[in-house]
């Protein structure tokens, strides 16, 4: 499955695929996780979102973001976890990373959220620093270099 921009007219189904997907992070964080409360309009018309399609609802979201630093992966969410299409994903934003001329791909996820440091660590990213947001996000960032 290769994932597309995502329509205008789908933005409610992103926000919702994300709310799911992030819902038990809740409880570990005390509060609701960065992209459960992106603005998912404005990423779909800043062509930064990317939607998976199941049979009839969206199963994947990605959020890309060019950034001087090379291509930033600001969201993934999957509908099953456990089934590749994190994976598949992921593997998608490093090829659009080359696509885009990028030799660079990055992200940062929640400290506390350890199994997602776990997989990246695992698809090839390493730590480069930790860093509280203005929001009070405890962050871990991590780069992953492209050939």
């Amino acid at each position: 499955m290769t994932p597309r921009l995502a329509r205008t007219d789908e933005a409610a189904a992103l926000r919702a695929l994300v709310r799911a997907a992030y819902a038990h992070y809740v409880p570990l964080l005390g509060r609701e996780p960065a992209p459960m409360t992106d603005d998912y309009e404005a990423r779909v018309a800043a062509g930064q979102a990317w939607l998976l399609e199941g049979e009839d609802a969206p199963i994947g979201v990605l959020v890309l973001e060019d950034t001087p630093e090379g291509l930033l992966i600001d969201n993934i969410a999957v509908a099953a976890p456990g089934q590749g299409l994190g994976r598949g994903l992921m593997a998608f934003a490093e090829a659009e990373a080359l696509r885009r001329g990028h030799k660079r791909i990055w992200l940062y996820t929640n400290e506390k959220m350890v199994k997602n440091i776990a997989l990246y660590t695992h698809l090839g990213f390493t730590e480069t620093h930790r860093a509280e947001s203005s929001g009070g996000h405890r962050r871990v960032f991590m780069e992953k270099h492209l050939a």
